[in-house]
């Protein structure tokens, strides 16, 4: 081991003499590592790169751009094998119906603001794609979950061990129950009902297409029927009924397709990505800077303290913890 030079003779001798401090633990370490344990730091399924070569689930890139659609792509990404064409074809369809809903979503609206702060493209659609999470963005994930379960108790699912699960109740019973249980504890149910549309537009076509898959026999329709229960006892003594949102719907589609129920947020966020994109790149246009959430005549509702005078030295007790 190399060691600091001595410097008492003369002052500038060996100055530049490179010095390993490295301690026994640390040598002990480094000769434990071999390169194959350095390759194998980052194992992935997903992509094979070498020079002169990309491969994504195996497939040749130059393959999949001659013949592959994005959603073609997309899937085989995800899944690690190809989907047929009408499973593409479905799954585009939540795709497509998901990219927007204006800036009334609140991550459509955070990323035209942060476009007027000067952040960039890359800081507007991270500002809007943030926002995205268990409220603003995981009912579908939240639905997937439940029509698994509805599924799954009425015999149309998986046990625990990966077998059939037996049929315990039937699906309307499956259904009463969980309505039950939501209404228990005051808790709304994903993927029904819309804060803005009496009726959601996308949802009529794309149970349609789904209606056509289950013709087709490309997806069973289990997870369609349970959704469909649930559609009509939410609407049971109601004078207006409670139909399937878009985040009820495109799980419908997810999950007769077999995507996870995480897996369907994510399917999510890639979509409205597209929206958050157009907004964020329109915005960036506008040349307008800093733009709250309210037009500038506007002030938010203020309830705090009158105006009031500071007086040094003296403090209120009246507020006590």
């Amino acid at each position: 081991m190399r060691t600091r030079p001595d410097t008492t003779d003369s002052a500038g001798a060996g100055r530049n003499e490179p010095v390993d401090r490295t301690s026994p633990a640390r040598a002990a370490a480094l000769d434990a590592v071999t390169s194959r344990k350095v390759a194998d730091w980052w194992t992935t399924e997903v992509s094979d790169i070498e020079p002169g070569v990309i491969r994504f689930r195996g497939y040749p890139v130059q393959d999949l751009i001659r013949r592959a659609s994005f959603v073609e792509t997309i899937w085989t990404m995800v899944r690690g094998s190809m989907p047929s064409p009408a499973q593409a074809a479905l799954l585009e369809k939540a795709l497509v119906a998901a990219v927007d809903h204006g800036p009334q979503a609140p991550s459509i609206a955070a990323a035209r603001m942060a476009a007027t702060c000067g952040v960039g493209l890359h800081g507007a659609m991270s500002t809007g794609v943030g926002l995205l999470g268990d409220v603003h963005g995981g009912a579908g994930q939240q639905c997937v979950e439940l029509l698994q379960r509805l599924v799954a108790a009425s015999g149309g699912g998986e046990g625990a061990d990966g077998g059939a699960s037996p049929a315990v109740v039937s699906l309307q019973k499956a259904v009463a129950a969980e309505v039950a249980a939501h209404r228990e504890r005051r808790a709304y149910i994903p993927g029904f009902g819309h804060r803005f549309h009496p009726r959601d537009p996308r949802r009529d076509p794309l149970l349609e297409f789904v209606q056509e898959a289950v013709d087709a026999g490309v997806v069973a329709g289990r997870h369609l029927a349970a959704a469909q229960e649930l559609e009509a006892q939410l609407s049971v003594g109601r004078e207006r009924p409670v139909p399937m949102n878009i985040d009820g719907a495109t799980a419908v589609i997810y999950a007769e397709l077999g995507f996870t129920a995480e897996l369907a947020r994510g399917l999510f966020i890639l979509s409205r990505s597209v929206g958050v994109l157009a907004h964020s790149w329109e915005e960036s246009q506008s040349g307008r800077r800093i733009k709250g959430p309210m037009p500038p005549p506007l002030l938010p509702t203020y309830t705090g303290h009158a105006e009031r005078a500071w007086a040094a030295g003296t403090a209120e007790t009246t507020d006590t913890p």
